[in-house]
């Protein structure tokens, strides 16, 4: 069963989640282990808040969650590209 709705609030997660996520590229050591466990909190909060969403709404967990990574990526490639277009 497709998913019909998906709330900007999933999106605004996992958007934080990938965000916490690129700040690892150069870290080493304590400000690495520090970023990860960033990185960590704001994956699980996305995860819980996606299962939570998909038990609500009977929604395939799975399938929701592919859909908020798919509209996270698409807005931050469009973000990038908006940013190449405006230097």
């Amino acid at each position: 069963m497709p998913v019909t709705e998906v709330p900007d609030e999933l999106i605004k997660l996992e958007r934080s989640a990938e965000q916490e996520r690129s700040k690892l590229a150069d870290l080493t050591g304590d400000e690495y282990d520090a970023q990860w466990r960033r990185w960590r909190e704001t994956c699980e909060a996305a995860q819980a808040a996606i299962n939570a969403h998909a038990e609500v709404a009977g929604d395939n967990r799975y399938e929701l969650e592919q859909t908020v990574n798919r509209a996270v990526r698409t807005r931050m490639r469009a973000r990038l590209a908006s940013s190449h277009l405006n230097a």
